[in-house]
């Protein structure tokens, strides 16, 4: 299996960003800053990492997510995760870059 080319360093701050829109985040979802972790809330017990990822805002689709994993920029629970499809349960905390988010 080959991997992806690397990502140039411009396309990566660009996939790393949190998107700036005018849009109200779900009712279903609450937000909350601790300290440098922010907490999302989900719904169910258990969310998918790419999926958790995009409502977070922290890529806007799991295409974005792909090279961010291959080059080993995102951890969970401060452990380099390459499986998009991760189960992620309550409490657990992924970092991209210097974003850290936990889930609630």
């Amino acid at each position: 299996m080959a991997l992806p080319s690397p990502v140039d360093p411009s396309a990566r701050r660009r996939l790393i960003q949190t998107r700036s829109t005018n849009r109200e985040p779900p009712a279903a979802v609450r937000v909350r800053h601790a300290g440098a972790v922010r907490e999302i809330k989900i719904r169910d017990e258990m969310i998918r990492l790419g999926q958790f990822l995009k409502l977070a805002d922290l890529v806007e689709s799991g295409g974005d997510l792909k090279p961010l994993l291959a080059e080993g920029l995102v951890k969970v629970n401060n452990e380099v995760e390459t499986r998009r499809g991760r189960q992620l349960s309550r409490g657990d905390v992924v970092t991209l870059a210097d974003r850290s988010v936990r889930v609630g």
